[in-house]
């Protein structure tokens, strides 16, 4: 009891204020944590929310740019292109008829030599053969001389008999006719035994049988052969041979000739080898293989070239083997619209402008007859005058404005455009302004 008495006023005044200060305390704790999670979810509210949409004005579509051909209906002039190989029309084996040893060669019969009709080319060794015609000489005098013995004999014997005055016909051995006979048969034999060893002795020099060149020799000086050896491989120069191969779709366009009497269809043959080379051979064709090729139902054409190494018209030679392009005029077409290549996609598919809307469409078309450089139609949908789109084209719907590009001459000589004028100008005055330093120098 003393000691609450004892108890300053000040102490008492702290006890009766103490309720108060926790209270204080506990909201200073609690109010920031609830601070920081209001401005966190005002700050995910806010953020979170999509901001609408600014509309934009709709802009105006660009036209598409493109260069353009006009489609013309006319008549088409058709050229069929193939291609062949140069062959000769006529090349044979050379073969020696008789045996013996060759004693000689020609400097003609040799690879790639030129020749001429009847020229030796090979000379066998003569004499076994000069002896057989001089044994067939000596047999033809014997049986001569037996044959006038004979026939002496048998006026002799016919005179005689006409001198009896006999009324009858004389036998025939009185008048020796079958004597006469056998020496009449020996003269021909004997004969006969002579010309064939003078041809024998002929044929031990080899001649050339047509003008021609040499593909091959295959025996050499001193070289012992048989009757049929093999001698070398010849052809003929006067003229060569190209097979030609005409698809079916071409065919219709030409007018082949097929017996003797047909006329000829003109040919136009160039260098496969090297397109550089501008020599056009004329050749013929003038006849065709009976049969369609089995794997390409393609029908061979043989065109004739004359004067294929050039011997008399001094052009560049066609070599045997040597490929070549053939150009063939065909038939004319009749009202049809040419489509160049370029403006052609995916085979059969264009894109046409409308010559007064300038808008773009697309067209299929059915192609009657192609070459290298356009494809040909007949379509009453595209009508004479319609623009034909020529550039490549990534996006091209249906209906677009198009722009028309002017066409690019790669003949015409190079203009100078405003950005190229802008440089000249700005180098010059570079250039002036630094001639001028120095001369302040």
């Amino acid at each position: 009891m003393e000691s609450e008495e004892k108890k300053l006023p000040t102490e008492r005044v702290a006890e009766r204020r103490a309720p108060g200060n926790r209270t204080l305390a506990i909201i200073t704790r609690l109010v920031p944590p609830i601070l920081i999670l209001a401005v966190g979810w005002f700050g995910y509210s806010t953020l979170s929310q999509e901001p609408e949409e600014q509309k934009r004005p709709k802009g105006k579509p660009r036209p598409i740019k493109t260069q353009v051909v006009e489609l013309v209906e006319q008549d088409y002039a058709t050229k069929i292109v193939t291609q062949g190989n140069v062959r000769p029309h006529d090349q044979i084996t050379l073969n020696s008829e008789v045996s013996g040893r060759i004693v000689s060669v020609s400097p003609r019969f040799e690879d790639g030599a030129f020749f001429e009709l009847g020229e030796v080319l090979v000379e066998l060794d003569t004499a076994d053969f000069e002896a057989a015609v001089a044994n067939a000489e000596a047999q033809v005098a014997r049986t001569t001389a037996t044959y006038a013995i004979e026939k002496a004999q048998a006026d002799v014997a016919l005179t005689n008999w006409e001198n009896l005055n006999l009324n009858e016909d004389p036998d025939p051995l009185v008048l020796r006719l079958p004597q006469l006979k056998q020496a009449e048969a020996n003269v021909k034999s004997s004969e006969a035994q002579l010309g064939r060893a003078q041809r024998e002795l002929d044929r031990a020099r080899i001649r050339a049988p047509f003008d021609g060149r040499v593909r091959q020799r295959v025996v050499g000086l001193g070289q012992a052969i048989r009757i049929n050896s093999n001698l070398g491989t010849l052809f003929a120069s006067d003229y060569a041979e190209v097979r030609l191969p005409i698809s079916a779709e071409d065919l219709p366009l030409l007018s082949l000739p097929e017996d003797d009497g047909d006329p000829p269809v003109e040919v136009e043959l160039r260098d496969a080898l090297n397109p550089e080379n501008e020599t056009i051979w004329e050749a013929l064709i003038t006849r065709t293989e009976g049969t369609l090729d089995a794997n390409s139902l393609e029908l061979f054409a043989i065109a004739k070239v004359d004067d294929p190494f050039g011997l008399k018209s001094g052009k560049p030679p066609l070599r045997i083997g040597q490929p070549v392009t053939a150009s063939i005029s065909g038939k004319i077409l009749k009202n049809v619209m040419p489509i160049p290549r370029i403006g052609v996609k995916r085979l059969d598919q264009i894109y046409i402008v409308h010559p007064k809307k300038l808008t773009l469409h697309n067209r299929t078309i059915q192609a009657l007859w192609a070459d290298e450089h356009n494809v040909i139609i007949n379509d009453p949908n595209i009508p004479d005058g319609t623009l034909l789109a020529t550039t490549k084209l990534s996006y091209a719907p249906e209906g677009a404005k198009v722009e028309i590009l002017p066409t690019i001459d790669p003949n015409a000589p190079p203009t100078t455009t405003m950005m190229d004028r802008n440089i000249t100008e700005a180098e010059k005055g570079s250039m002036t302004q630094g001639k001028g330093g120095k001369k302040s120098n």
